[in-house]
């Protein structure tokens, strides 16, 4: 075992389909699917392509290794393999061999479709309801990495969910032009079929459970993997996004956040004291790699005439690796984020730390309703957060000190008005549309 993939990385159900012997088996799949079809037109009988069959399933990926080592040609080996436990002589009759490829990776796609979308769903909803949970846990609000207005847990859970809900909507608009093969020959033009091309190729796809690509050359356009990659590498950002969050807010001097860290995990080799949030950066680590296969995918789209044959060797990497990894990451999140723990008093000490500081935009705000011009008002404001963080005081008592402003709010408003609590704005309101938005969104179909 040399890849990651074979022993640390990916799901079994995932891996699963991206076997070796589960594209053997689906490329055979998709060659008895033509006799089945070359049956209906009556190049044969449907007795003959059901021993076939019979025979071909059992088919070990072994012996279709064993010959391609002798001939130097994948689909002629399958072929061969097939033959040679058969005597029937339409086997692979007017195809080439991206008919059988890109059709079995089609499958390969649609299956791993169905696994997205599932744990998407479950992501969003989960999100969802942790976004609930947390609706009225007042926090800081961060930009530039340093305090800002308040916001709640639940509004960044709703920002979170939001992303994901909107990932599903995308895979779901994808798959009517990605879960497409093709029975079309060498450039397309299903010279070997004649007339009968559409209905041949047609009846293919319905027992595969595909649509026919509305045109191909020797291959499917690329710019459907293109897509998909794409749809992977945006996927993986957002579970980045979410995983560096997280670590950002684990960081001992916030510790709002926390990873489950079970009985007898170890943090590290040397500091027995350690609660590192490995998950995340599992997360953060492989989402780098799942956005790297966009640009080797997109020269692979990028073929001479009907074909050339550069995109092969990219894509039993590109379509298999990308795919494989960000499942992975998404199952990873979901785990997180189904044990991930809220350090409540951390939550409230982070926010009275800034003695009032982060509510200067309310003060300045109720004092623009009160007669001041919004640029004097915003002056004010600065220069009494300046005093405070000189002086290490809390912004009400500099603010005291301002006889110019107390004559347009009273100690009591301004108290009032540096309270975290008074100053969300829609932020609930806003969580409650965002989940129901959500919810439906990932339930409808």
């Amino acid at each position: 075992m040399i890849h990651p993939i074979e022993y640390r990385y990916g799901t079994k159900e995932m891996k699963r389909i991206w076997s070796e012997e589960s594209k053997i088996k689906r490329m055979i799949r998709v060659e008895i699917a033509l006799l089945k079809a070359l049956a209906k037109k009556g190049y044969l009988s449907f007795e003959e392509v059901e021993r076939v069959r019979k025979k071909a399933i059992k088919i070990s990926p072994d012996r279709v290794k064993e010959i391609e080592e002798e001939i130097r040609h994948d689909i002629m080996a399958l072929v061969k393999a097939i033959s040679e436990v058969s005597d029937c002589r339409w086997i692979h009759f007017g195809a080439t061999s991206n008919d059988i490829i890109d059709t079995a990776t089609a499958t390969q796609l649609r299956d791993s479709v169905l696994i997205f979308e599932e744990k998407l769903r479950k992501l969003a909803l989960l999100l969802a309801e942790k976004a609930i949970e947390y609706k009225n846990v007042v926090c800081l609000g961060r930009t530039h990495g340093q305090a800002a207005l308040p916001t709640t847990y639940g509004f960044r859970f709703s920002v979170w969910a939001s992303e994901v809900a909107r990932h599903y909507i995308r895979l779901k608009q994808m798959k009517e032009r990605l879960l497409v093969g093709k029975m079309s020959g060498a450039v397309g033009t299903q010279a070997a079929f004649g007339k009968d091309g559409f209905e041949i190729e047609s009846e293919v796809m319905r027992l595969l459970n595909l649509k026919p690509a509305i045109i191909s050359t020797q291959i499917i356009p690329r710019d459907i993997y293109c897509e998909y990659l794409e749809f992977l590498a945006n996927l993986a950002t957002t579970l980045e996004k979410i995983a560096l969050n997280i670590r950002l807010l684990q960081r001992a001097e916030v510790a709002e956040l926390m990873e489950k860290f079970d009985a007898k995990q170890v943090g590290s080799s040397t500091m027995p004291h350690k609660r590192n949030p490995i998950d995340s950066e599992n997360v953060c680590g492989l989402a780098r790699v799942v956005r790297g296969f966009v640009e080797p995918q997109h020269q692979s789209a990028i073929l001479w005439e009907e074909r050339d044959l550069t995109n092969s060797s990219a894509e039993r990497i590109t379509l298999l690796e990308a795919t494989i990894l960000a499942d992975h990451i998404l199952t990873k999140l979901i785990k997180i984020i189904s044990e991930i723990g809220i350090d409540l008093e951390n939550v409230k000490r982070n926010l009275d730390a800034q003695k009032g500081l982060n509510m200067s935009e309310a003060v300045m705000i109720e004092l623009t309703k009160r007669g001041v011009d919004r640029q004097v008002a915003h002056e004010i404001l600065r220069r009494a957060s300046l005093r405070a963080y000189a002086n290490k005081s809390s912004l009400l008592e500099e603010l005291l000190k301002d006889e110019d402003l107390l004559r347009y709010l009273k100690k009591e408003e301004i108290s009032e008005l540096l309270k975290p609590e008074n100053y969300l704005g829609t932020a609930l309101e806003r969580i409650e549309m965002v989940v129901d938005w959500v919810r439906k969104t990932v339930n409808e179909g």
